[in-house]
């Protein structure tokens, strides 16, 4: 990189390390309470070869992470109760290995049969669920599907993926992983900051502990600049090292030790001396475990796109996007039957009820027929579309039409009523036969 390409540049396989490194603030910040989590959104990097299969293979894409910090001997979440008995397509590395299909099973079965590792792990793939569910993916081209041996990730204790079905297949679209404590045991290891959490303990816990007092002036003399980082290896040594220390002097009168790549060779006269206690603890620390939902935007929305592509039985030219009015760019398009001054307070009217119900609207008054703008809002994925037409301006009190982009359907009511309607089909207090049944089918306008 840079204006002679002769730097060279290292960008971020994952979002994740981010939330790691500043792990140390992150619990201050939440009172140093576990367990807590931190999501982190922004682009990452691969090496593809050949960038392929339009949003699916690339070499920057948009990742969304979620890393849930949790003590170890405690991996439950409180509201798993929320999503334990939902049923979805689990495919086993067990399954896979004996040719078997996924099978339905709800999450709650799947940890009580270990086949998720743990609760929170459940937790999260159920909320996935949901989330798609939400969204407008198809579930029946859903499945989550366990990661094989040989393809799990060296640290970590069970892996899935959520995989929707699309265009190129099976696709992986979200990660989930019980990352255990690597990636802070080894941040804390090469930096040498302790990026643990505390446990407060009911009963005090008795540990060993060791103290090695040094002559720095003999290590000094012996290594000279290499000293402080020796004087900081043997400080930092475990029980474990420094009985070995200990014994190796007695016996050997020499110690090696690797230092920054280097060989070092400790000998008696540097050791004064090594000595062992016990001591009460009432505070313990630990690295605390991660589980982590990893989302791929990119291929999210691709696969929306994909189970959202419709074509009109009665035209195959006619295609429409079948996005639920939560993901809709737009969700409503006000369509006036004519430009003429008389029905420009009614529109304004119309946009300002749906703005303060925040509704996003687009006013579409372009000289075009209204089949042919309905068709151009439906292209779009928009939901519901208002027309505006001359029995508006007749009717009292005035009266629109609302036309339903899935069925084409269109009722007739009232212009003080429309925006209420429309906030109650989104938030799905009602369903779309219910307002027909309570407003009726109008039949008046002819759509092509």
């Amino acid at each position: 990189i840079g204006p002679t390409a002769c730097l060279p540049g290292f960008l971020r396989p994952e979002t994740a390390q981010g939330i790691f490194v500043n792990f140390k603030r992150l619990l201050e910040f939440n009172n140093n309470r576990m367990p807590f989590a931190a999501t982190q959104i922004g682009f990452s990097f691969r090496n593809e070869i050949s960038p392929r299969s339009g949003l699916l293979r690339c070499r920057e894409f948009l990742m969304a992470e979620i890393e849930h910090f949790i003590h170890p001997a405690k991996k439950f979440h409180p509201k798993f109760k929320n999503v334990a008995n939902i049923a979805l397509k689990l495919f086993s590395a067990s399954d896979q290995l004996n040719n078997l299909t996924p099978c339905i099973t709800t999450l709650q079965t799947a940890v009580d049969k270990q086949i998720i590792a743990n609760n929170v792990l459940a937790y999260y793939i159920g909320r996935v669920y949901l989330f798609l569910q939400k969204i407008g993916i198809d579930l029946e081209r859903v499945r989550f599907r366990q990661h094989l041996p040989q393809e799990m990730a060296h640290y970590a204790c069970d892996c899935w993926d959520c995989e929707i079905h699309a265009y190129h297949g099976w696709v992986e679209c979200v990660g989930f992983a019980d990352r255990a404590c690597y990636d802070l045991s080894q941040h804390s290891k090469e930096s040498g900051s302790k990026l643990v959490a505390y446990e407060q303990l009911l009963k005090p816990d008795v540990i060993q502990t060791h103290e090695i007092i040094l002559d720095k002036a003999a290590i000094g003399k012996q290594f000279g600049s290499d000293s402080k980082q020796i004087f900081s290896h043997l400080e930092s040594l475990s029980n474990e090292q420094a009985i070995e220390l200990e014994t190796n002097l007695k016996n050997n009168n020499e110690f090696h030790i690797t230092v920054d790549g280097k060989i070092f060779t400790i000998i008696n006269q540097m050791v004064k001396k090594v000595t062992f206690s016990k001591k009460e603890v009432f505070v313990k620390e630990y690295f605390p475990h991660v589980i982590e939902p990893s989302f791929g935007i990119g291929r999210i929305l691709y696969s929306l796109l994909a189970h959202s592509c419709m074509v009109r039985e009665q035209d195959e030219q006619r295609i429409w996007f079948k996005f639920d009015p939560i993901v809709a760019p737009t969700t409503c398009v006000v369509l006036p039957l004519s430009n003429k001054e008389e029905f420009q307070p009614y529109i304004q009217s119309i946009v300002e009820k749906l703005a303060r119900h925040n509704i996003s609207y687009k006013v579409d008054d372009l000289n075009a027929s209204i089949g042919k703008r309905y068709a151009r809002g439906d292209e779009l994925g928009t939901p519901f579309a208002i027309t505006v037409d001359f029995d508006t301006l007749t009717s009292d009190p005035a009266t629109v039409t609302l036309r339903e982009r899935n069925t084409t359907e269109q009722i007739r009511l009232q212009v003080q009523d429309i925006a209420q309607v429309i906030k109650d089909l989104i938030d799905q207090n009602h369903k779309w036969m219910e307002i027909v049944e309570k407003y009726k089918l109008f039949k008046g306008q002819v759509s092509s």
